[in-house]
């Protein structure tokens, strides 16, 4: 079971990247000092960092099996999961006024586009749900169930 919860954080990491990657590109940084994200900095990077951190502590879990390293991991992905809510509760309204936005830009109206409007919802929708994935898998593993 610790190997499927090694893959499934790593296609979670995989879709985080993705979606950190549209955000930095599509000005998300910059768009901090206007306002237009709804996207703090400080909860997008302490998300990627603590799961960045778990996924390593995690890794050497499945090297040298030790238990304290499985609980460490899955109290590494309690705050990321927080975090991930965070964004994911802050990033729905984002998401539903894009109808809205592209009849304003159809009537010609210009506005600035919060970065993360660009996260394809497919990409969001697949790196929660193998986060979840993730989060039940190591859980279960600390606890011992399923074999190691």
């Amino acid at each position: 079971m610790d190997i499927a919860a090694l893959i499934a954080w790593v296609v979670t990491a995989l879709g985080g990247f993705y979606l950190l990657g549209t955000w930095i590109q599509r000005g998300g940084i910059r768009q901090q000092q206007s306002g237009t994200s709804r996207l703090p900095a400080p909860v997008i990077f302490g998300h990627f960092a603590l799961a960045a951190i778990g996924l390593v502590v995690w890794i050497v879990y499945v090297v040298a099996d030790k238990d304290a390293l499985a609980w460490t991991a899955f109290g590494l992905l309690l705050p990321v999961a927080l975090l991930g809510f965070t964004m994911l509760a802050r990033w729905i309204p984002v998401h539903r006024e894009r109808s809205a936005a592209a009849a304003a830009a159809a009537a010609g109206a210009e506005g600035t586009v919060p970065a993360e409007r660009h996260f394809p919802p497919a990409v969001v929708l697949a790196h929660g749900l193998f986060a979840v994935v993730t989060l039940v898998l190591v859980l279960l593993t600390a606890l011992g169930i399923g074999g190691s």
